[in-house]
């Protein structure tokens, strides 16, 4: 028996909820999205939901981007993190105009985001994670993330994990 092994045995290290849970977690938070998104596939949700993560992350640096990557969903913190290029550095915040752009942007041959999709991956998001989690993350990140995570048409108050 190897080291490792015995001191789990005296001291069992749980396995994090989100990592068991990926794929109930990921179908809640992409069925959220796509509901709000009014989307009528997995696949054109998938798509906003990965053009909204990747507007959000071109505008953080590294350290802020890995710090709100913490409190993501198993599966949303992957797409959040997939390809990404250090070299772009971050961009100016923007708007919710040029967010949703950019979210439409993203393979544009097969791109059918609507202009709420910054909103509707934000109540999904909100549906996924710890309101306390997600306003503590967003308090240490520059002004705009507020605004960006911000659900206007949906009190925030209202929304809350759906699975714990």
């Amino acid at each position: 028996m190897a080291a490792s092994d015995f001191h789990d045995e005296i001291h069992p290290m749980p396995m994090p909820w989100t990592y068991r849970h990926a794929s109930r977690e990921w179908r809640g938070f992409l069925d959220d999205a796509r509901d709000a998104m009014g989307l009528e596939t997995d696949n054109l949700a998938y798509t906003a939901i990965q053009g909204v993560l990747q507007a959000f992350r071109r505008r953080l640096t590294p350290q802020q981007a890995i710090a709100f990557a913490q409190v993501l969903p198993t599966v949303p913190r992957a797409i959040f993190v997939a390809d990404w290029d250090f070299a772009e550095g971050p961009v100016a915040p923007g708007t919710r105009a040029d967010w949703t752009a950019e979210a439409k942007a993203l393979r544009p041959d097969h791109n059918l985001t609507p202009d709420n999709c910054v909103e509707a991956t934000a109540i999904a998001l909100r549906k996924s994670v710890r309101r306390d989690d997600l306003d503590r993350v967003l308090a240490t990140l520059p002004c705009f993330a507020r605004d960006f995570w911000h659900t206007p048409s949906v009190d925030p108050a209202t929304l809350g994990p759906r699975i714990l």
